[in-house]
């Protein structure tokens, strides 16, 4: 094959990617940056001009920092808490062939099921009255611990993220399996002998060989933290008192509850700046890995 073909074919390969990067972000994203600068209220069809007032809106919007804290808990604790049981999981399933399969199926199912299953389950599960969790409680003796825990603004956040991570901890378990199955077993064989404990044998010989799966695995729980929005919605809508409300359920009431799509739109374009810069870096280490031939 010629150069000349070889250019041809590699511009083939390369279009339908360059298409769907176009239509699905490329277009939106300069769709939203036109709405920013707007007022539109979804009806007008010639809304005014407005500059950067959306923006200064913005930084000057107390809620929007209320929600950004949220954003913020929910990053930390939404992240780590998947990836450290999810890994903790997985090397206990580390090596186990009998029923393998099942585990697996058991563990990344809630992760397949739909968000608003999972949101109305568990909103029956923290019922007040008739709630399993409460009733369990009064069950073991720990009456006095039952609240209403969508209804506390004190609780309500770390009772959704409970239910967040429970459905994200199965993805992080199958792939870290999968991940352990290629680690050199030899090594880790060698640093039990020598004399290496469990906690070092995993941050000096295991981690180490999973790195590139560990920061996919990192990057999406962390974008998802960033743009966290259906279960939020589902289970709360943001409430009680906006205890609950981040980005992405404020920029919804803003644009589609309060009809201002322009501010509502701006509220989005901060949650892609803010998560962008993440997982392009991850992203960037993680292929860095790759190519030098650590890890899974």
């Amino acid at each position: 094959m010629t150069r000349r073909a070889q250019r041809r074919l590699g511009v083939l390969l390369v279009l339908p990617v360059v298409a769907l990067t176009v239509v699905f972000f490329l277009l939106p994203l300069a769709n939203a940056l036109v709405y920013s600068v707007v007022d539109f209220d979804g009806v007008s069809s010639n809304p005014p001009f407005v500059g950067l007032a959306n923006f200064r809106e913005m930084f000057a919007d107390d809620e929007v920092w209320h929600a950004l804290s949220n954003n913020a808990i929910w990053i930390v604790i939404g992240t780590v808490a998947p990836i450290a049981i999810g890994l903790l999981i997985a090397l206990l399933l580390w090596g186990v062939e009998r029923g393998s399969v099942l585990y697996r199926l058991c563990f990344f199912l809630p992760y397949v099921l739909p968000g608003i299953a999972i949101g109305i389950v568990w909103g029956w599960i923290y019922d007040p009255v008739q709630g399993l969790l409460n009733k369990t409680l009064a069950a073991v003796g720990l009456g006095s611990l039952a609240r209403g825990w969508l209804g506390d603004p004190r609780w309500a956040l770390y009772a959704v993220l409970v239910t967040a991570i429970w459905g994200a901890t199965g993805f992080a378990v199958v792939i870290f399996i999968s991940a352990l199955r290629n680690v050199d077993v030899e090594l880790v064989d060698a640093s039990r002998i020598d004399g290496a404990a469990g906690p070092a044998r995993l941050w000096y010989v295991i981690l180490p060989q999973i790195m590139p799966v560990f920061l996919m695995v990192l990057t999406l729980t962390l974008v998802g933290g960033f743009s966290v929005f259906d279960i939020i919605f589902i289970m709360t809508g943001g409430g009680p008192a906006d205890a609950t409300n981040v980005i992405g359920t404020y920029s919804y009431t803003q644009a589609f509850q309060l009809s201002r799509i322009g501010y509502g739109t701006t509220l989005a374009l901060l949650i892609t700046v803010l998560s962008v810069p993440f997982a392009v870096a991850l992203n960037r280490l993680q292929r860095k890995l790759s190519l030098q031939g650590t890890g899974a």
